[in-house]
């Protein structure tokens, strides 16, 4: 064989070989993250203007929480994470006394209904510490940003009407962990966020059970179940007062690109 043969056939190889190893390791150097959960919570707490705040009941409620996420091989720059997390509650309560909430009087023995509606936003920045097929952990801060509301009506023609606003930051540590069961599909993972401050509170925390459906060059696709608990322990933030627990079984499913 002619030498200028020989080295079309090398460089030839070379190209395929080089093609095949950027196309297997991608994900490697970029990685697309999109998901979605449904829960159903059972809710309970309180909330009001002040310290302590009347205890109310809630029914039983599906929230839905979407996230993306993009992954890249630069060291000093963080990833970032996008998640929209529905939280809502309401449900009807015998108020058993006498209490002022956005600037009404509610008497004893009135039957309200009482919402709240704590939808908010994460914005995550995080570093991958482990990244291997059998351990992952990212470290990060989470921007959370909390816009909703909180009410009570009074269940009666032209009863009392009292709503208070949040908008409101919170800053809070995020922590995400998965350990891959070898020849399984199988993982358990996870993750949370925290923040507390003088007598205030809140965590976002979720653990479970993954299992990959789909293992391709071109997607993963990933369904994962577990529980979820959620509490707002909030000490006058915008005025609001409150301390309130969603809690419950979820179900979901990720695609990585």
């Amino acid at each position: 064989m002619k030498k200028s043969t020989m080295n079309k056939a090398a460089l030839s190889l070379a190209l395929g070989s080089l093609l095949i190893t950027s196309q297997a390791s991608a994900d490697t150097l970029l990685g697309l993250y999109l998901g979605g959960d449904g829960w159903r919570s059972e809710v309970s707490g309180s909330f009001g203007n002040s310290e302590p705040a009347p205890t109310f009941n809630f029914d039983s409620k599906n929230q839905g929480s979407y996230f993306i996420a993009l992954e890249h091989p630069i060291p000093v720059l963080p990833n970032i994470r996008l998640a929209h997390n529905q939280l809502q509650a309401e449900g009807v309560t015998l108020i058993d006394g006498q209490f002022s909430f956005a600037g009404e009087a509610f008497t004893v023995n009135t039957s309200v209904r009482n919402q709240v509606d704590l939808t908010n936003t994460d914005v995550v920045l995080y570093y991958e510490i482990l990244d291997n097929s059998v351990v992952a952990l990212d470290l990060g801060l989470n921007g959370k940003h909390i816009k909703g509301y909180a009410s009570l009506e009074e269940q009666a023609e032209d009863g009392l009407q009292g709503e208070e606003s949040v908008s409101q930051w919170l800053p809070m540590v995020y922590v995400s962990s998965k350990v891959g069961l070898p020849l399984t599909g199988l993982d358990v993972f996870a993750q949370g966020s925290y923040v507390g401050w003088s007598d205030s509170r809140m965590y976002d925390l979720q653990a479970g059970i993954g299992y990959e459906v789909v293992d391709s060059l071109t997607v993963d696709i990933r369904l994962k179940v577990g529980y979820r608990a959620v509490n707002l322990r909030l000490d006058d933030l915008d005025n609001l007062y409150s301390n309130l627990d969603f809690k419950g079984v979820f179900a979901g499913v990720e695609l990585h690109f």
